[in-house]
């Protein structure tokens, strides 16, 4: 099968681009298959982070992507129909998690699905910051879309919604595997400073409001003393207002923060640090964050939102909070590790990992290509 995949690839950074390296190289073992990136993913004033781009510090896997796409230049979108077209693909495949890459994505997808099939795999629809063109973008891109690669069934229901009629394949995501060997709890402490002498839960991502940290940190006010907090990731907006919720008495000396950008040789050390990873999220579709914690074997804690309790099973690889409170998630956290039960999530979480491989992955979404009609 020859297969086109146009989406972000090296050199630009995060968990997208790691997600779609991990395909590529699936794929190309038994198929002949070309990926397309971005020339312009977002023009700067719209990317609230340090880069859109690798450094020298990231560990990457460095696919031969053509750079082609300009969001938001049309020229570039017929520029890359053309290229795609010359290498005459089976089908291509998209990725779609932001209404803003609609008109790219959706015109390129219109000038090829007469003589190729299109697959969207479709992180999210419904944005987590709504604007005004969500809805119109939407429908423009779905209807240029044969079938769908879904990954929880939030995101399937507000596919189902907006196009009853659409063909899916629903897997779960699968585990991140790229980021190396845990570390011994002592290594990876010494790597950030930290005592491995304590106890520790992780907040790990690019942080945002619907993420739900300052609801984390209001938690850890009633959180054991015993227990500290390690905050990594780079914030997308400003700081200031979590900076000011760390100067409580309660919490003082308990949290400790690295906001930046963390390079995927970093990420070990902090999943190696923490004895439990928690995602206080107000509203979720999946997390590609559940992944890298189970390449580690670190069970999660994580609110009843969207589409995490698909992959985190109440009191076997983690803990789901029913309430989205600073309390509720407190006595989550006070419960795993004041309690006896850790060490039973470590089977489950290999029984999964087994289950949700980038093979096992690739394998049904070709399947399904294969079926489509």
């Amino acid at each position: 099968m020859k297969i086109a995949f146009l989406s972000t690839f090296y050199p630009f950074r995060g968990g997208i681009a790691q997600f779609n390296a991990s395909i590529y190289r699936v794929f190309e073992k038994e198929h002949s298959v070309k990926a397309f990136t971005f020339k312009r993913q977002y023009p700067n004033f719209l990317f609230p982070g340090e880069t859109q781009y690798v450094t020298e510090k990231d560990q990457v896997d460095r696919i031969p992507a053509i750079p082609v796409l300009d969001t938001i230049n049309p020229v570039s979108y017929l520029k890359t129909a053309r290229l795609i077209r010359k290498f005459g693909p089976d089908v291509l495949i998209l990725r779609y998690w932001m209404t803003f890459f609609a008109p790219s994505l959706g015109m390129v997808a219109k000038k090829l699905k007469k003589e190729t099939k299109i697959i969207c795999i479709l992180d999210n629809l419904i944005p987590h910051e709504k604007r005004f063109f969500d809805t119109a973008f939407n429908r423009f891109y779905l209807k240029q879309i044969d079938g769908f690669v879904v990954m929880s069934d939030s995101v399937l229901n507000d596919l189902l919604s907006a196009k009853p009629h659409a063909k899916y394949i629903r897997i779960d995501h699968p585990l991140y595997d790229h980021f190396g060997e845990k570390k011994t709890k002592e290594e990876a402490c010494r790597e950030l400073k930290l005592d491995p002498a304590k106890k520790y839960a992780l907040f790990f991502g690019f942080i945002r409001e619907y993420k739900g940290l300052d609801l984390l940190i209001d938690a850890f006010k009633t959180v054991d003393p015993s227990i500290e907090l390690i905050i990594a990731g780079e914030v997308y907006g400003s700081f200031d207002k979590y900076r000011k919720q760390l100067q409580d008495p309660a919490i003082s000396g308990r949290v400790h923060v690295f906001n930046n950008y963390i390079s995927d040789a970093e990420v070990t050390h902090f999943f190696s640090a923490a004895e439990v990873c928690v995602l206080p999220y107000r509203s979720a579709t999946q997390s590609g964050i559940t992944a890298i914690s189970y390449h580690f074997d670190l069970p999660i804690i994580a609110t009843d939102v969207g589409g995490l309790k698909e992959t985190i099973e109440d009191g076997v690889t983690g803990m789901i909070v029913k309430e989205i409170t600073g309390q509720a998630i407190s006595d989550a956290i006070n419960t795993y590790f004041l309690g006896n039960s850790k060490e039973s999530y470590f089977e489950a979480i290999q029984n999964y990992k087994r289950a949700n491989s980038w093979e096992a992955f690739s394998d049904k979404v070709l399947d399904f290509i294969e079926d489509l009609k």
